[in-house]
Protein backbone atom coordinates (compact mmCIF):
# COMPACT_ATOMS: atom_id res chain seq x y z
CA UNK A 1 0.00 0.00 0.00
CA UNK A 2 1.51 3.51 -0.81
CA UNK A 3 -0.49 6.12 1.42
CA UNK A 4 2.02 8.94 -0.13
CA UNK A 5 0.18 8.59 -3.70
CA UNK A 6 -0.54 12.00 -4.68
CA UNK A 7 2.15 13.94 -2.52
CA UNK A 8 5.53 15.27 -4.09
CA UNK A 9 9.42 14.24 -2.90
CA UNK A 10 10.83 16.79 -0.82
CA UNK A 11 13.69 17.97 -2.56
CA UNK A 12 17.41 16.80 -0.97
CA UNK A 13 19.45 20.03 0.19
CA UNK A 14 22.56 20.28 2.17
CA UNK A 15 22.34 21.43 5.60
CA UNK A 16 25.79 23.85 5.84
CA UNK A 17 25.37 24.29 9.76
CA UNK A 18 27.80 21.61 10.49
CA UNK A 19 30.25 22.68 8.09
CA UNK A 20 30.26 25.77 9.71
CA UNK A 21 30.83 24.41 13.07
CA UNK A 22 33.84 21.88 11.88
CA UNK A 23 35.49 24.80 10.23
CA UNK A 24 35.49 27.26 13.27
CA UNK A 25 36.73 24.38 15.27
CA UNK A 26 39.50 24.06 12.87
CA UNK A 27 40.37 27.76 12.55
CA UNK A 28 39.92 27.80 17.01
CA UNK A 29 42.70 24.82 17.55
CA UNK A 30 44.87 26.19 14.53
CA UNK A 31 44.74 30.00 16.34
CA UNK A 32 45.62 28.57 19.43
CA UNK A 33 48.40 26.64 18.30
CA UNK A 34 50.29 28.48 16.43
CA UNK A 35 53.20 29.98 17.07
CA UNK A 36 53.93 33.78 16.85
CA UNK A 37 57.66 34.63 16.64
CA UNK A 38 58.68 37.33 19.34
CA UNK A 39 61.17 39.17 17.05
CA UNK A 40 59.36 39.93 14.07
CA UNK A 41 60.82 43.83 13.89
CA UNK A 42 64.50 42.91 12.64
CA UNK A 43 65.54 40.17 10.77
CA UNK A 44 68.44 38.74 13.55
CA UNK A 45 69.86 35.25 14.46
CA UNK A 46 70.90 35.16 18.06
CA UNK A 47 74.79 33.58 19.18
CA UNK A 48 74.39 30.37 20.08
CA UNK A 49 74.87 28.93 24.08
CA UNK A 50 74.33 26.34 26.66
CA UNK A 51 72.32 27.62 29.18
CA UNK A 52 68.35 26.96 30.75
CA UNK A 53 65.91 28.63 29.25
CA UNK A 54 64.73 31.65 31.10
CA UNK A 55 60.72 32.30 31.32
CA UNK A 56 59.25 35.30 30.44
CA UNK A 57 59.11 38.23 33.25
CA UNK A 58 56.69 40.78 32.74
CA UNK A 59 59.07 43.57 34.12
CA UNK A 60 61.41 43.52 31.10
CA UNK A 61 62.79 45.51 28.23
CA UNK A 62 63.58 43.98 25.57
CA UNK A 63 66.26 45.62 22.77
CA UNK A 64 66.81 44.12 19.81
CA UNK A 65 69.99 44.48 17.95
CA UNK A 66 70.18 43.69 14.05
CA UNK A 67 73.27 42.48 12.21
CA UNK A 68 73.45 46.64 10.61
CA UNK A 69 73.16 48.13 14.06
CA UNK A 70 69.68 49.07 14.00
CA UNK A 71 67.86 49.39 17.79
CA UNK A 72 64.15 48.16 17.96
CA UNK A 73 63.17 49.04 21.97
CA UNK A 74 59.99 47.00 23.09
CA UNK A 75 58.74 46.56 19.25
CA UNK A 76 59.08 50.65 18.46
CA UNK A 77 61.98 50.83 15.93
CA UNK A 78 64.35 53.74 16.80
CA UNK A 79 67.21 55.50 15.06
CA UNK A 80 70.83 55.73 17.19
CA UNK A 81 71.65 59.74 17.74
CA UNK A 82 73.63 59.36 20.72
CA UNK A 83 73.85 57.45 23.95
CA UNK A 84 71.34 59.92 25.76
CA UNK A 85 68.65 59.62 23.40
CA UNK A 86 69.42 56.22 23.47
CA UNK A 87 69.10 56.27 27.57
CA UNK A 88 65.67 58.47 27.50
CA UNK A 89 64.30 55.71 24.99
CA UNK A 90 65.00 53.14 27.71
CA UNK A 91 63.86 55.75 30.78
CA UNK A 92 59.98 55.83 28.86
CA UNK A 93 59.69 51.98 27.96
CA UNK A 94 60.70 51.11 32.07
CA UNK A 95 58.89 53.92 33.48
CA UNK A 96 56.13 51.93 34.17
CA UNK A 97 57.63 48.95 35.16
CA UNK A 98 59.01 47.23 38.59
CA UNK A 99 62.94 46.75 38.76
CA UNK A 100 62.91 46.66 34.95
CA UNK A 101 65.61 43.97 33.49
CA UNK A 102 66.85 45.08 29.96
CA UNK A 103 67.02 42.06 27.66
CA UNK A 104 69.54 42.29 24.59
CA UNK A 105 68.61 39.98 21.72
CA UNK A 106 71.47 41.20 19.57
CA UNK A 107 72.04 39.05 16.15
CA UNK A 108 75.46 37.45 16.36
CA UNK A 109 76.93 38.62 13.45
CA UNK A 110 75.62 42.22 14.86
CA UNK A 111 78.79 44.89 15.67
CA UNK A 112 80.02 44.80 19.28
CA UNK A 113 79.85 48.31 19.29
CA UNK A 114 76.24 48.48 18.94
CA UNK A 115 75.66 45.74 21.88
CA UNK A 116 78.50 48.54 24.07
CA UNK A 117 75.80 51.44 23.29
CA UNK A 118 72.60 49.64 24.56
CA UNK A 119 74.84 48.56 27.79
CA UNK A 120 75.74 52.58 28.29
CA UNK A 121 72.62 53.76 27.65
CA UNK A 122 71.35 51.08 30.10
CA UNK A 123 73.71 52.63 32.52
CA UNK A 124 72.84 56.35 31.89
CA UNK A 125 68.79 55.26 32.46
CA UNK A 126 70.08 53.48 35.85
CA UNK A 127 68.96 50.15 34.83
CA UNK A 128 71.62 47.95 36.31
CA UNK A 129 70.03 44.84 35.65
CA UNK A 130 71.03 43.08 32.06
CA UNK A 131 71.03 40.34 30.34
CA UNK A 132 71.23 38.59 26.77
CA UNK A 133 68.94 36.26 24.52
CA UNK A 134 71.01 33.23 23.05
CA UNK A 135 69.62 29.89 21.00
CA UNK A 136 70.26 26.48 21.72
CA UNK A 137 73.50 25.25 20.47
CA UNK A 138 71.54 21.70 19.79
Amino acid sequence: MNFQRGKEKEPLEINLVPLIDVMMVILIFLMITTTYSKYTELQINLPTADAERQLERPNEITVLVNAQGQYVVNRSPMTFRSIEQFADELRRAGAALREPIVVISADAASPHQAVIRVMEASRLAGLTQITFTTQSAK
